[in-house]
């Protein structure tokens, strides 16, 4: 990374922690006034489009979305590629009201947990798996009935580029017991915004959202073949973004942040 982006990348994260600082200080004390739709655009909508604003023109991070005409009118449950912390910015940005499954530690962060709690996240203990899954099938439930998008990383954890994590089946599971289907979605952020370091890398992120799947039918082999499309969907836009098949990464995927 040269001088100059490193410059631009002190300023980024100066300005990040900035605005999230003030901006929860300030969603604590507003935020509890407003209904729950208003609620989201207020706190985490707005913010998260400046983050991702920020990124823009800072430090030189563009996107570009492919396969809008595939976003249903109706919510229902997302399977995202997970590689880096930008893809958690801008897809709470794009699908209002959203829904994430996050680890419930977050919640205890001063103003930023204490102000993400209010937007009905589905924090999870991931110390206990057997537990998280069911969480995440009752409230996922109530977020989709509540008219939400529900988004599961169904790796689990951040994966570098050129490689995917195994599918948890727990985000298929939702969208095969709520009777909607799953919408995939593939990208390439972790290219510019690494999982690991604090570089920042100028680029543009190539986000692929996919065609609806629904499941064939009901039950543990329609929630294991839901899951199994999606991920090989996911597998094929990673190699038609990148170049390159992802490696299967062994990493034990919990469906969370």
């Amino acid at each position: 990374m040269t001088t100059v982006q490193a410059i631009r990348t002190f300023l980024f994260y100066l300005l990040l922690s900035s605005s999230s600082f003030f901006w929860c200080i300030l969603c604590v004390f507003i935020a509890p006034l407003l209904p729950f739709r208003a609620r989201y655009r207020f706190v985490i909508q707005a913010w998260c489009r400046c983050a991702t604003w920020l990124a823009k023109v800072v430090v030189g991070i563009r996107y570009e979305v492919h396969g809008l005409e595939n976003i249903p009118q109706q919510p229902c449950v997302i399977l995202a590629k997970h590689q880096s912390t930008w893809e958690t910015f801008f897809l709470s940005a794009f699908f209002e009201p959203l829904s994430q499954v996050v680890k419930r530690e977050l919640l205890y962060v001063p103003f930023f947990g204490w102000a993400m709690a209010m937007l009905k996240p589905i924090a999870i203990d991931r110390s206990n798996p057997k537990a998280a899954l069911k969480q995440l099938a009752k409230q996922g439930h109530e977020r989709l009935e509540q008219g939400a998008w529900v988004l599961v990383f169904p790796e689990g954890t951040r994966i570098p580029p050129g490689q995917i994590g195994k599918f948890s089946r727990g985000g298929a599971a939702l969208a095969v017991n709520a009777n909607l289907p799953v919408l995939p979605i593939a990208h390439n952020a972790g290219e510019f915004w690494p999982k690991n370091g604090w570089a920042k890398f100028p680029g543009t992120i190539q986000v692929v959202i996919g065609p609806l799947m629904h499941a064939e039918g009901q039950g543990p082999r329609a929630i294991a073949e839901l899951n199994e499309r999606a991920f090989n969907w996911v597998c094929q836009a990673q190699q038609q973004i990148s170049g390159v098949a992802p490696q299967v990464s062994g990493v034990d995927a919990s469906g969370v942040v």
